[in-house]
């Protein structure tokens, strides 16, 4: 496909406040899982690291957002409420199930992540873009792995529960590349 300047600037907004709103919604997700588990046990300390390195990817978005001038999404409040909801509901089933949101969640975003890659290694005009969003990606991959690794998929319901919220992950996305 070919571009234009305009198009590849408006494709790159679109990136970068999907991903801020994205990254913002993860770490209102584990805050809530947080809220309910505490932060005494093996597992909350697991979440709170991966929670750290969401903050650390929420805050290279949001300074991307500001140089650049682009408008966060205007569902940010929703999802503001809707991911510490899903990260509460999901702890109170118990910890396989808040692993079980994790893994659903990071397996839509490394899609997601990987059609960004794709796109950006096309044009190769924001390499500081595709650098954070493979590393970032990476990232991503160990909280799936982890995840897995951890219960999720023991997680009673795990197929039902993994496909509602992979479901409601690319809702997220769609809804936030515009809104």
């Amino acid at each position: 496909m070919s571009w234009k300047p305009g198009d590849r600037r408006e494709a790159r907004d679109m990136m970068v406040r999907v991903d801020q709103a994205g990254e913002y919604g993860a770490t209102r997700i584990y805050a809530g899982q947080l809220a309910i588990m505490g932060d005494r046990t093996p597992m909350a300390r697991m979440i709170n690291g991966m929670a750290l390195q969401e903050e650390e990817h929420r805050a290279f978005f949001d300074g991307v957002l500001a140089r650049r001038g682009i408008r966060p999404t205007a569902l940010q409040p929703f999802w503001n409420v809707a991911g510490f909801a899903l990260g509460a509901v999901t702890a109170a089933l118990g910890p396989e199930a808040a692993m079980a949101c994790t893994a659903a969640v990071e397996t839509e975003i490394d899609k997601h992540y990987q059609q960004q890659v794709d796109e950006l290694a096309r044009d190769d005009d924001d390499p500081e873009l595709r650098t954070a969003v493979l590393k970032f990606q990476a990232e991503e991959l160990e909280h799936r792995d982890t995840a897995l690794g951890h219960g999720a998929e023991n997680a009673l319901g795990y197929p039902v529960l993994s496909a509602l919220i992979r479901l409601g992950c690319r809702v997220a996305i769609a809804s936030s590349k515009r809104i």
